[in-house]
């Protein structure tokens, strides 16, 4: 096939749904990571959380999303992509705007009325329920406003652009936070999201396709999720990979902490924040083509250990630079295990319903955040505050990483690869 004719296909091969909510998708990536990026250092530096409490809380804000995305493709699916989307970041730009607006004046009667630690955790859930509508939206409207031939590329076009969001995010990040203030950071955000509820309403059109399958009702979805936490085997994985996630997110959760606090308290944490995703953009066609041949358990194991070994660099070399590097060798990690993560999930999914699992995949990815925020919270506050020995918490989270590698090296010798069970079929 010439250029020329490939060109025309790509042209061709995608109604307009499709770059409208591929775009907005960025933006909505834009808005998470620039919020999460700053958040930690917010709670902690201008609403005077205690380090522990800010990491918790930064947990809670990064692990809700996932528990909910299992839930949110029924919703989806039930209200049509359009309303979806529309919804979602209607509710995603009211809440970073209230998240950048607690220590504002015309909040003070509601910070009067509610503990300050209870008006921030419901304030961080509520973009959870914003994004678990987005993500399958857009997954969804992926599939069906492209042509066959050109589906594979569309989804590239998806993940290319999630990562352009991600690194943006930390960036705008930084450029508001120096020359405004953190808490405009989060106004920013509202400010991207609810541009992309205009663009929802004016430009996009809901795709439909002839013999889709009906939308699962919520009580199927439930019934699926008791199936799945049903089968110890596959829960077992996933749970000892929550692992990963726990010493992953520390990157958001107390990285930024640490930086401020024991390397360089005038470092712009957001704009170093911006390396891991610039890491995935340039080098994931690269190393998925020189790891292809790994299978996916050991690419999995191999990703999780290069990922944890990451952090003894920033404990031989406790500078900006160390820190550099330590996120582009965790970057490398990720682009190793990610992809074969979801291989190997969809390969132990019963034919036909890759889908519901690989829905719950996403399940060690939120309870990584949420116990990685205590985790990481407890960690600094013992070594740093109390000890002294700030290095201790590096020790110690890479540990847990090592351990997590041992753990899914064990799990792949001992209980080798098995069809799951398959799910019941609604019949309304």
């Amino acid at each position: 096939m010439s250029t020329i004719q490939r060109l025309r296909e790509l042209r061709d091969g995608f109604e307009r749904p499709f770059w409208v909510a591929n775009v907005s998708e960025l933006f909505e990536r834009l808005s998470y990571y620039a919020a999460f990026a700053s958040l930690a250092r917010y709670l902690n530096e201008s609403l005077g959380f205690p380090t522990q409490q800010a990491s918790s809380l930064t947990g809670l804000f990064g692990g809700l999303v996932w528990f909910l995305a299992a839930f949110g493709g029924a919703v989806a699916d039930r209200l049509g992509f359009r309303r979806a989307l529309s919804l979602a970041y209607l509710i995603l730009s009211c809440s970073y705007f209230l998240l950048g607006s607690i220590g504002s004046t015309w909040m003070a009667p509601l910070r009067d009325l509610i503990p300050m630690g209870g008006l921030v955790a419901v304030l961080l859930m509520l973009p959870a329920l914003g994004i678990a509508l987005v993500k399958p939206a857009v997954v969804g409207t992926t599939a069906r406003a492209s042509k066959e031939n050109v589906r594979s590329i569309g989804y590239s076009i998806y993940y290319t652009l999630v990562n352009i969001g991600g690194a943006a995010g930390p960036y705008a990040a930084s450029y508001v936070h120096r020359h405004m203030s953190v808490e405009n950071v989060f106004r920013v955000a509202a400010v991207s999201v609810f541009v992309m509820f205009f663009a929802v309403l004016i430009l996009f059109k809901e795709p439909r396709k002839e013999g889709d399958a009906p939308p699962p009702t919520l009580a199927q979805t439930g019934k699926n999720f008791l199936t799945v936490l049903s089968n110890p085997r596959f829960m077992l994985f996933l749970l000892i990979f929550t692992g990963y996630w726990v010493v992953y997110w520390q990157e958001f959760i107390t990285l930024p902490l640490y930086v401020v606090k024991y390397i360089d308290p005038k470092a712009d944490t957001e704009l170093l924040l911006v390396t891991g995703p610039l890491a995935v953009i340039c080098l994931t066609v690269l190393i998925s083509l020189a790891t292809r041949k790994i299978a996916s358990v050991k690419a999995v194991t191999l990703g999780t250990l290069m990922s944890s070994l990451a952090w003894i660099v920033l404990i031989f070399m406790p500078t900006v630079t160390g820190v550099i590097i330590t996120l582009v060798c965790v970057a490398l990690g990720e682009i190793v295990q990610s992809p074969r993560y979801y291989e190997y999930i969809s390969r132990l999914a019963p034919p036909g319903q890759q889908g519901t699992y690989m829905g719950f995949a996403f399940l060690p990815i939120g309870l990584g955040s949420l116990i990685g925020g205590w985790f990481g919270g407890k960690l600094m506050h013992h070594f740093g505050e109390v000890a002294h020995r700030p290095t201790g918490m590096l020790w110690t989270i890479t540990g847990v990483g090592v351990l997590t590698a041992l753990l899914l090296w064990a799990y792949d010798r001992m209980l080798p690869a098995k069809p799951l069970p398959t799910l019941p079929v609604d019949q309304n």
